[in-house]
């Protein structure tokens, strides 16, 4: 009888008492994630740090292109032609805990002017069709890397290609399927 009231305490008064503190800015209670939780966060980034707040009206476009499966990473392109910039904004999500152990969902954007898609794209297309018969002839033991900006990316083949994009404290699964919409959609797009 003692253990019982000794665990019904413990399951209704330890949460009563626990203090939970927010101390990164872009965390929050875990949820699911979605191309459209993307469009609207990455709009006020758009603005703030890659289009430039003014007081004159600006206009431009946020279109979403895929979002992987593990929903751990979203692409959207951008437009803007009065400012003459387009891109690609890359949306980074993943799970934090914080000192008292609460699991937070994280979020962060990373931005690419339209070369530097082109170039990225191109760097990932070009390494895994050179090392193919590499990345197939083990499955998921082989595996290839590189560097791009202040991205790490990894490939390899798990059923089908795989990258896995490391970018600040992100590690995010970019899915092929997701991969080849996201470019697809992009050169479809692109000026």
């Amino acid at each position: 009888m003692k253990i019982r009231v000794l665990i019904l305490l413990l399951f209704t008064v330890t949460p009563l008492f626990s203090q939970v503190t927010q101390q990164s800015y872009n965390l929050f209670q875990a949820k699911e994630w979605s191309k459209d939780i993307s469009l609207f966060r990455s709009k006020a980034f758009l603005y703030n740090d890659v289009l430039g707040i003014s007081t004159k009206v600006q206009k431009f476009s946020v279109i979403p292109l895929a979002a992987s499966s593990s929903g751990e990473l979203t692409t959207l392109l951008y437009q803007s032609d009065e400012l003459d910039k387009e891109g690609m904004v890359l949306g980074f999500y993943g799970s934090f805990w914080n000192d008292e152990g609460v699991t937070y969902q994280g979020y962060g954007f990373k931005h690419l002017e339209r070369k530097r898609v082109i170039a990225f794209l191109e760097k990932i297309d070009i390494a895994m069709e050179e090392n193919k018969d590499f990345l197939k002839g083990d499955s998921d033991n082989n595996n290839i890397y590189f560097q791009f900006d202040d991205m790490q990316v990894l490939i390899y083949h798990d059923g089908g290609f795989k990258l896995r994009i490391f970018w600040n404290t992100f590690d995010s699964t970019w899915e092929n399927l997701a991969y080849e919409r996201t470019k697809r959609r992009f050169e479809r797009r692109i000026k």
